[in-house]
């Protein structure tokens, strides 16, 4: 099994320390993992950052590649928050850092940070969802530098509605993304989180996951999102058995920022 989606104390958002993340996956029968900290550029529209100090970070995660050689793989990824407005220093983190994965995600729309609330302020439902997925094309349309897209329905958890939309209220707007990123060669996350933020399915939920198959995207990787040991390879298994109903062949891991497919049969 593979955990693509882990959070350290390098993040604001935990307190976890690396090892700890290791020693729990090892101990959860984890073969290979990868750290994906957060990057994210003025994510308030005021010029507040979250980072951390790439050199420290490679030298950390280097050091337990070494120590835990024998007992599982760990690659060196990242998390980058993704706006129109900072994609040129997103890409010039990328190519000057050798990751093995990026995680492309969107957690700030028109500047402001989804959590925080005041983007929904003044939006009914449609329109919060729609400027969402308009920022998202905007974004698929002027970069490349990333692996899969992360959390795609991210916008559901936020705003305090009632329920999530159904696909069908923006499945065209979904599809066009689905295209542009598979003829791109890039792939999307199963985020096992959804399900821990009590959603009642995954990021990105299995009909929007199953309208990525059914357009022809093969690339997907499992990611637990977590920021504790405990919820390192959360509910993975039953997101690997959920991609195989949908028709999954495989699922993937990334190496130097090129995939590599593992059939979910063995």
């Amino acid at each position: 099994m593979f955990d693509f989606h882990v959070h350290s104390n390098f993040s604001p958002d935990s307190e976890m320390k690396m090892e700890d993340a290791v020693n729990a996956a090892v101990e959860k029968g984890i073969k290979e993992m990868c750290f994906t900290d957060h990057i994210d550029y003025d994510y308030n529209g005021d010029g507040a950052s979250l980072l951390f100090d790439y050199k420290e970070y490679f030298s950390t995660i280097k050091n337990l590649q070494e120590e835990f050689r024998h007992k599982i793989s760990i690659k060196i990824g990242v998390e980058m928050g993704l706006q129109p407005h900072i994609l040129n220093q997103c890409k010039e983190d990328v190519l000057n850092n050798k990751f093995d994965f990026v995680i492309g995600s969107i957690h700030s729309v028109e500047k402001s940070d989804l959590y925080l609330g005041s983007f929904f302020k003044e939006k009914d439902q449609r329109m919060a969802y729609a400027t969402y997925f308009d920022e998202l094309n905007y974004v698929i349309d002027h970069f490349d530098a990333y692996s899969v897209l992360g959390h795609l329905d991210i916008i559901k958890r936020y705003g305090d509605y009632d329920m999530p939309l159904p696909l069908e209220e923006f499945k065209e707007s979904t599809g066009k993304i689905f295209k542009k990123i598979i003829e791109k060669g890039k792939g999307i996350e199963l985020n096992t989180s959804g399900i821990r933020y009590n959603l009642g399915d995954y990021h990105p939920s299995l009909d929007i996951i199953k309208l990525y198959h059914e357009l022809g995207g093969e690339i997907i990787t499992l990611g637990s999102d977590a920021h504790t040991p405990q919820q390192v390879s959360f509910d993975l298994h039953n997101g690997l058995k959920s991609l195989k109903e949908l028709g999954f062949k495989y699922v993937a891991t990334f190496k130097e920022m090129n995939p590599i497919f593992h059939p979910i049969d063995k």
